[in-house]
This record gives C-alpha cells, sequence and structure tokens, in this order.
C-alpha cells in the first residue's frame, strides 16, 4: 500500500484576489427576522395542547402576543437594524397573529415565513457559488 500524496498549503490573506464590489439587491435583508418567525411557529404551536387551552383565554391569548411581541421587536430593531415603527409594526402583526387562539394561522404562516426566508437565502447562496463546467 503506497501512502498518499503530500500536497502544499499555501497560507493567503483575505484581501488578495478578487472581489465582487456590486450593491446589495433591495431584497438582500429580509423583512422578518428567521427568529421571529420560529418564534411565531412555536408559541402557535401551544394552541395545539389542551393545557395551554384550558387556562384562561384573559391569560393566555395576552401571554401569547407578549411571548412574541417583546423578542420579536429586539431582533428586527438589533438584529435587522430597522426603524422603531417598522420593527414595533412587525411585532405587532406577529403577535396578533400568535394571540389567535388556534394553531392553524399562525403555523401556516410561521412556516411559510421560514420557507420564504431558507429559499430567498438558498438563492443568495447559488449566486455567489462557482459553476461547474
Amino acid at each position: 500500500m503506497s501512502k498518499p500524496p503530500v500536497i502544499e498549503v499555501e497560507v493567503v490573506s483575505e484581501d488578495a484576489g478578487p472581489r465582487e464590489t456590486r450593491a446589495r439587491p433591495a431584497g438582500a435583508v429580509p423583512p422578518v427576522h428567521p427568529l421571529a418567525a420560529l418564534l411565531l411557529l412555536a408559541v402557535d404551536n401551544l394552541w395545539s395542547l389542551t393545557e395551554w387551552a384550558v387556562v384562561s383565554w384573559a391569560v393566555t391569548i395576552p401571554a401569547a402576543f407578549v411571548s412574541v411581541f417583546v423578542p420579536t421587536y429586539f431582533l428586527h430593531r438589533r438584529g435587522l437594524g430597522q426603524s422603531r415603527a417598522r420593527a414595533l409594526g412587525w411585532a405587532a402583526l406577529l403577535g396578533v397573529i400568535a394571540a389567535v387562539p388556534f394553531s392553524v394561522g399562525g403555523t401556516a404562516i410561521g412556516a411559510g415565513l421560514l420557507a420564504w426566508l431558507g429559499i430567498t437565502r438558498l438563492a443568495g447562496r447559488a449566486e455567489h457559488r462557482p459553476r461547474a463546467e
């Protein structure tokens, strides 16, 4: 059995080689943070648990709203760098969807948002991937 060939490795600095200088496309930053969509999906699925629904709706509906609203606001404000009004709008929208007392709406919307964000991210990676010829 023969030994595998030795490959010499050269360390190159990060600024060597060509760089893309084109601007980001308008849709490069997602309007909804992926963790906010995942949180909506998780909180909305709590409505399928019988123990969650048995507690008074006067407690569970505001709790579902707040548990999605607060993290979504901070994710959008700090994570995506959105303005207060835009972050507040997205947080309120996702909070209201999570507070609807059945799990169908938020699950479909949360899963749809996650799929859309994933497809957008994969499309962005495909642009930068070298093509095999």
